[in-house]
């Protein structure tokens, strides 16, 4: 447990020296302020900070973590001679790794709040935005720790996540449309339902769509997934469904980093 605390503290002083992660607070800190100078209510401003969320953090999260920890190796290796068990090693480095991204997340978009005046229904849209930027951060920080682990080079482990992410996003999307018209005879509820539960991006959207009950956004994917679960059953789908999405990937990195020959 000892050695556990340390690595933990030891990782999270050095991304507390990083610029990028001033920088990634400060961005989404300044978004919100800036959207709501403009916007016209918390809601609209909600739904803005809704689509910078679930396709932005992703994307960020796997690039810095990829890089982050590939430059992370040789004091990997350095820990890795100490008597001290590879499962420790791997969680701990995670476990520092994924809380600074998440406070600086929560630090730049809800720090704003001091100053902004939302109304009720809007602070509870907001609290449930701050869940799903939390549970992406979470879980493309661990997808970025098991490319890492697979790949020797960085360009390929880069070139993983950067795909994980066109797929999530831009392939997932014509994926869709393109079921949609060569099946449009067919009944796609069900089809639809387990494609998004595929895709953590689409989980988290449609999470918050239900949060904020606005069906004319929810597509295709969310509308089938609110009739097919509802909506109280299906926020709680959603959830479950991330929490696997973030435990499938770190339990598969640590097997192989348990393995792994260095």
């Amino acid at each position: 447990m000892t050695a556990l605390i340390r690595i933990i503290k030891s990782e999270i002083y050095d991304l507390t020296r990083s610029k990028w992660l001033v920088l990634y607070g400060a961005f989404f800190w300044g978004i919100v302020d800036l959207l709501w100078r403009f916007g016209s209510n918390g809601t609209q401003v909600i739904v803005s900070l809704m689509n910078i969320v679930l396709y932005i953090v992703p994307l960020l999260i796997l690039v810095f973590c990829v890089m982050y920890i590939y430059n992370l190796r040789e004091y990997i290796q350095l820990l890795l001679t100490q008597p001290i068990d590879r499962k420790i090693i791997y969680i701990a480095i995670y476990i520092g790794l994924a809380l600074p991204l998440c406070a600086v997340f929560l630090i730049g978009l809800g720090m704003p709040l001091i100053y902004i005046q939302l109304d009720p229904a809007s602070h509870s849209a907001f609290i449930s935005l701050l869940v799903s930027g939390l549970a992406l951060t979470l879980i493309f920080s661990s997808l970025a720790y098991l490319f890492t682990t697979i790949f020797e080079d960085r360009i390929k482990g880069l070139g993983a996540a950067l795909f994980v992410w066109l797929t999530s996003t831009i392939f997932y999307d014509a994926l869709v449309l393109f079921i949609l018209f060569a099946f449009s005879d067919y009944p796609l509820n069900n089809t639809t339902t387990i494609l998004s539960l595929l895709n953590p991006i689409d989980l988290a959207r449609i999470f918050l769509l239900l949060k904020l009950d606005i069906s004319a956004l929810m597509g295709y994917t969310g509308a089938s997934f609110s009739e097919f679960f509802g909506n109280s059953l299906g926020a709680g789908i959603s959830v479950l469904a991330m929490l696997v999405w973030f435990f499938i990937p770190l339990l598969i990195g640590l097997r192989k980093f348990i393995k792994k020959d260095f």
